[in-house]
């Protein structure tokens, strides 16, 4: 799944049951409960005040806010993850965000007539949507490009022109350089990574705990939710075979592939409904205590052992159990710097060329249009009608239609009812007369809360930065007050351009979002199983990852119908009718692990039928994807433990049978 997606602890504990128990739109009302991420928020404070002071006290406070307006570009890219990846991300968004803000500011200074004007922010906003449709990265910088571009082609400007451009990078440095931690507060819990995978080992053990009862999926779904998270952490390894790597990012990454084989064995257990004694379910907080205490060795010296976790003498009787076993005893060396027999490799570096293939793919260019058509349609409208700020109308577009960061229909209604509440927070505050200096007040504690507001709901980051906007507009002398009825009207035009012409009448419905991703877990799982058949031996060192690729395709596929739950029919009746397939490939993944235990520990050899009666299931479901046709049967979730005496794969075949044909199981 995607990062970090919550799991509905409401939802039904079958998973495959045809249709939610949640109504779609209390999911969407629903806002989830991230922890408070206390450095993105203290960064994003003390940079937006430091550059609005810096702006005050010079006499330039034009020029400190398009500072603030980059240390909230660069707050909204910030995470709790290493510096390097930090400054990776923000390194990526800020010059787009640059680069946005000189091409409105020249549209702007170049006093181009409304038709210039939205034929210059149409094709930036073609660039902008083909930018977002390559990756998380490339989607940031893609936002920040029209939102910039928008902003520049209608704030007031700075003298020269070309400076709010120049000093915009400003804030965003400050947000990189206040994350650059120090030697000396060095700890164990300091590294992203460390608490990444201790965060992995405790929902190992949620999961352990939960099995044989109805909380298991769920529990997994958390668990991969974690590995993802881990794997987007860890420190980069050498690209040169000969290169020997750093000491710590050695040790974490041998850690994170003992952890990947317990999650393994684990999942077979989830899927064959077999629990384990609680003494064992214990173990991974034990792993996860251990890893916290456990320090960041220094360059060049060795890692301090975080001393050993004992795992117990449970005598497991089946290969799954055998399978956990030897995970956690490998999983508790490496934890205590020990070397272990993990049989597996470095994870392979990323293609090159897959960024350059696919900002030329149709999905680039089919998203690049539809956000070019919305922002079209906004400027004809904001030039006919008597608009008093016309950057607001596009800078909301850009904000709205983001698919890849949830419905569109979710964000289109959260962002009005979100900028209503904005403007009457906005206004009890601009009520009591502030001056410049508690206004900037104000505008730091609005941007210290937007990491929270962002990853809690939609609505409620709109909540935030309407009041920030505001504020900012006040601080440059002009009247926040007089703005409150335009960017309300604003922002509903907005909100209705993207939900008629980007939603309801675009060519593209949910099914080119959900089935594309139930296509590719499908596909990643073939290979998946593929690879276990073909074992002869030990665990093949390409296993691992063909299982962890699996598993995030399986991750992306429920987040995707996740997003479809929350909208109204048809969405939601689409979302919910491929809700049972997405659990069935999900049950699929642990049977094909359980099957992997079965080969490794109980010398079963695949027998060629039940081999082929998945891959013609798979084939059948993929098919039915392409064609658009949910399958009707219901795959419901056993009751009773899988007998280890027979193939995992044979009853995975009956389940997918059961759901592609609406027949009982044979």
């Amino acid at each position: 799944m995607p990062t970090s997606t919550p799991v509905d602890p409401s939802a039904p504990s079958n998973p495959s049951a045809p249709t939610p128990a949640t109504p779609w739109w209390a999911r969407a009302a629903r806002p989830a409960r991230p922890p408070l991420p206390w450095a993105p928020m203290a960064r994003a404070a003390l940079a937006m005040a430091l550059a609005l002071a810096a702006g005050l006290l010079a006499h330039r406070v034009d020029l400190g806010i398009f500072a603030g307006l980059g240390a909230m570009h660069a707050t909204m890219n910030d995470r709790v993850e290493p510096v390097r990846l930090r400054a990776r991300r923000i390194a990526t968004a800020v010059p787009a965000s640059a680069l946005g803000m000189l091409i409105g500011s020249a549209l702007q200074h170049a006093q181009v007539g409304a038709l210039g004007l939205g034929a210059g922010l149409t094709v930036t906003a073609f660039v902008s949507g083909a930018l977002s449709a390559t990756g998380p990265r490339g989607s940031a910088a893609g936002l920040l490009l029209l939102v910039s571009a928008a902003l520049g082609s209608g704030m007031p400007l700075p003298r020269p022109w070309w400076a709010a451009a120049a000093v915009l990078p400003a804030g965003a440095v400050l947000v990189l350089l206040l994350g650059v931690p120090l030697r000396g507060r060095r700890t164990p819990g300091a590294d992203p990574a460390v608490r990444a995978l201790a965060a992995v080992y405790d929902a190992l053990g949620r999961m352990l705990a939960d099995l044989g009862t109805p909380r298991g999926s769920a529990s997994r779904q958390v668990l991969t939710a974690r590995l993802n998270q881990l794997q987007d952490v860890l420190p980069p390894l050498p690209r040169h075979p000969g290169t020997p790597p750093a000491a710590a990012a050695h040790r974490v990454h041998t850690m994170y592939r003992a952890a990947l084989a317990a999650t393994e064995a684990a999942t077979g257990l989830l899927w064959a409904w077999r629990p384990v004694p609680s003494e064992v379910a214990a173990v991974p907080g034990l792993l996860a205590r251990a890893v916290e205490r456990g320090r960041t060795a220094e360059r060049g010296s060795k890692p301090e052992r975080a001393g050993e976790v004992p795992v117990p003498d449970w005598g497991p009787d089946t290969p799954s159990r055998q399978a956990l076993d030897a995970a956690l005893r490998a999983a508790a060396a490496t934890v205590a710097g020990r070397e272990a027999a993990l049989g597996t490799a470095p994870a392979p570096p990323p293609d090159p060329w897959r960024l350059r293939v696919r900002l030329v793919s149709p999905g680039a260019a089919r998203y690049g249009a539809r956000l070019a058509l919305c922002i079209a349609v906004g400027a004809a409208l904001t030039a006919a009608l008597p608009l008093s700020r016309s950057y607001w109308v596009p800078m909301t577009i850009a904000f709205v239609l983001k698919p890849d960061l949830g419905s569109v229909f979710l964000r289109s209604v959260s962002r009005a009812v979100g900028t209503v509440l904005g403007v009457a927070v906005t206004a009890a505050v601009l009520s009591l007369a502030p001056g410049p200096w508690a206004l900037v007040a104000i505008a730091a504690l609005c941007v210290a809360l937007l990491p929270y507001a962002t990853a809690a709901h939609y609505g409620l980051n709109t909540v935030v930065m309407t009041p920030m906007a505001l504020v900012l507009l006040q601080l440059g002398g002009q009247d926040g007050a007089a703005e409150f009825r335009p960017r309300v009207l604003d922002t509903v035009l907005a909100s209705a351009i993207v939900l008629l012409f980007g939603h309801l009448l675009w060519p593209e419905r949910p099914r080119h979002r959900i089935e594309p991703r139930l296509v590719s877990a499908a596909s990643a799982l073939e290979a998946y199983l593929a690879s276990v058949v073909r074992q002869d031996g030990p665990e093949p060192r390409s296993e691992v990852w063909l299982r962890r690729t699996a598993y995030r395709a399986l991750a992306d596929a429920r987040a995707e119908v996740e997003r479809g739950l929350a909208e109204p029919p048809p969405t939601g009746r689409l979302a919910a009718e491929w809700l049972p397939a997405t659990a069935a490939l999900e049950r699929l993944s642990g049977a094909v692990a359980a099957f992997a235990a079965q080969r490794r520990y109980g010398g079963r050899v695949p027998e060629r039928a039940e081999v082929e009666r998945v891959g013609r299931a798979l084939d059948e479901l993929t098919a039915a994807a392409r064609a658009h046709r949910p399958p009707t049967g219901a795959a419901a979730r056993p009751t009773r433990p899988h007998d280890p005496s027979r193939s995992a794969l044979g009853r995975a075949a009956d389940e997918l049978d059961t759901l592609l044909a609406g027949r009982p199981p044979h």
